[in-house]
């Protein structure tokens, strides 16, 4: 009967160590997604004439012209402000990917399912299978 009990008490503490690496699991997880919810993205030209910045998202959510875009064509900025923006959401996926990396770790699949949803999401494109197209 000893056999039995040490079995039973085997898996006890197997039971036990599985839902205690669920529930950490789960507060990184929880972790990670106030984290991710606080970031934004932030660029500016190469000119410093635009400044953008989107947010967890990817919205805009501010845009600051200089004076000096006066100076240039309305198409111009508005080329300006499309490049700043995707620049603002590579800026985004760096600090998720880095947030990720620091919460959950790199080999995390939460983790990578996260980052590869922002690379999806917002564009980059090493998550379009065309893209050496």
């Amino acid at each position: 009967m000893w056999a039995d009990e040490a079995a039973l008490d085997a898996t006890q503490r197997r039971l036990d160590e599985w839902e205690s690496t669920l529930a950490d699991r789960a507060r990184r997880a929880q972790s990670l997604a106030t984290r991710v919810a606080a970031l934004n993205g932030t660029a500016h030209s190469p000119d410093h004439t635009v400044e953008v910045t989107v947010d967890s998202a990817g919205r805009l959510v501010d845009l600051r012209l200089d004076d000096r875009v006066r100076q240039h064509s309305a198409a111009h900025t508005a080329r300006l402000i499309v490049a700043t923006t995707r620049t603002a959401y590579a800026d985004l996926l760096r600090r998720v990917t880095v947030t990720t990396r620091e919460t959950v770790g790199a080999d995390d699949p939460t983790g990578q399912a996260v980052v590869d949803s922002y690379r999806r999401r917002l564009g980059d494109e090493r998550s379009d299978p065309d893209a050496d197209r």
